[in-house]
């Protein structure tokens, strides 16, 4: 098959990585891609929003399955612009994305379907969670205990020029549960835990994501068959009688409460840096699980995902979320990657032959063993060959997972 992979970031290098060691795959191309996925295949310089480019492209290839992985352009409608063009596409409709594309909408949906999720609060008091409506690239969520985060959350949203959503303020464990849909169905993969703050012990402003493990401990295989039957598919079922089926990968955050699980968000896609942590223990061919989804059909396919753990440290610029860094040259991705690990390419270019940075999240350095603390070990050796100018991560991801494990 000959497949084209929309975006350009390290969730799409992990997927790409991925889909490069499926049996079917004959061609891999990339618009626009990054010098991670360029090693994988060709990439072209189309911008991932545009449809009328990537339609092009995908004749000319021709494209057996076009995967659309950033959120941007499937709330944009490019999918829909691929499809009624003839292509096969992973990815849901614009209709279906505003699962994502509108915190509101959302709410409604998982309301209308019964699933249970954090309350809405008509009034803003402390404590609560104040979150933009529309996509803010993971920085449009303010978890507000005094009145002055509070104050400084009002102001955050009306200046990314959106309306908000204010909710109760959930305490328990996050996770993060993925499933690849078909439009009626779903296939879940393994759930993984990220962390969303710049600092170490969650200080500081949200992001992007620091980094992310897999697997969870307190998401056993059994109570993730449950979390996909009692939140995925009721939304499912609830998109398609709107008459906007979802196909593509729904991804629901979940805050593990002693109330049970809670809805915290839904995403139209895979999850960035979460995908960087599951896919490595994805055993089988993904690829033919996403063509089945396109298709509308997973009734036949099955995804073992392997006992070992991974862990994804994210490096970044020095200033990241404030500002990203770019034309910094960039070292030691080969060591790291000699030592064992995955160095996935999230804001990278490359300039008169050299490796630079490009972006807030420059790399992802994932790693898998046996065990999360070996894992997790050979995540930070490798992040510890790796350097440019400010490169900054955290040192504690997954910490408190091996402390209670060990």
């Amino acid at each position: 098959m000959k497949v084209l992979l929309v975006g350009s970031g390290g969730r799409e290098h992990a997927l790409a990585w991925k889909l490069a060691r499926s049996p079917q795959l004959e061609e891999l191309h990339a618009a626009p891609g990054n010098p991670g996925i360029a090693q994988l295949g060709t990439c072209h310089p189309i911008h991932s929003e545009d449809g009328e480019s990537l339609i092009e492209l995908a004749r000319n290839l021709p494209a057996d399955l076009v995967i659309v992985g950033p959120e941007a352009p499937l709330v944009a409608g490019v999918a829909d612009e691929l499809r009624m063009a003839g292509s096969a596409v992973f990815g849901p409709s614009a209709a279906a994305a505003r699962i994502e594309g509108s915190k509101a909408f959302a709410k409604e949906v998982m309301r209308d379907a019964g699933v249970p999720a954090a309350e809405t609060m008509s009034v803003a008091r402390t404590p609560c969670v104040v979150k933009a409506d529309g996509l803010a690239a993971g920085k449009g969520v303010f978890m507000c205990r005094t009145q002055e985060e509070l104050d400084a959350a009002l102001l955050a949203v009306r200046a990314l020029g959106e309306t908000w959503v204010i909710e109760e303020l959930l305490e328990g464990d996050e996770v993060s549960v993925f499933a690849i849909c078909d439009g009626a169905g779903g296939l879940a993969l393994a759930a993984a835990r990220d962390y969303k703050r710049i600092g170490d012990g969650d200080e500081g402003p949200n992001t992007g994501g620091m980094g992310a493990y897999s697997p969870v401990a307190d998401v056993s295989p059994a109570e993730l068959d449950e979390l996909l039957e009692t939140v995925h598919l009721p939304v499912l079922a609830q998109l398609a009688q709107r008459g906007s089926p979802f196909t593509g990968l729904l991804y629901a955050g979940l805050m593990l409460t002693a109330d049970g699980p809670r809805v915290l968000e839904f995403n139209c896609r895979f999850g960035d840096p979460e995908t960087q942590a599951i896919l490595p223990r994805v055993e089988g061919d993904l690829l033919g699980a996403l063509l089945a989804a396109a298709r509308g059909d997973l009734s036949q396919t099955e995804l073992a995902v392997s006992d070992q753990a991974a862990v994804t440290v994210v490096v970044a610029a020095e200033h990241y979320p404030e500002s990203s860094d770019s034309g910094t040259p960039i070292e030691g991705i080969e060591a790291a990657e000699a030592g064992g690990a995955v160095v996935f390419h999230a804001g990278t270019a490359e300039r008169d032959g050299r490796l630079v940075t490009n972006g807030g999240r420059i790399l992802n350095v994932t790693a898998t063993a046996d065990t999360l603390e070996e894992a997790r070990a050979r995540a930070y050796a490798a992040c510890d060959l790796i350097s440019f100018g400010g490169a900054r991560y955290r040192r504690d991801i997954a910490e408190s997972a091996v402390n209670v494990v060990s």
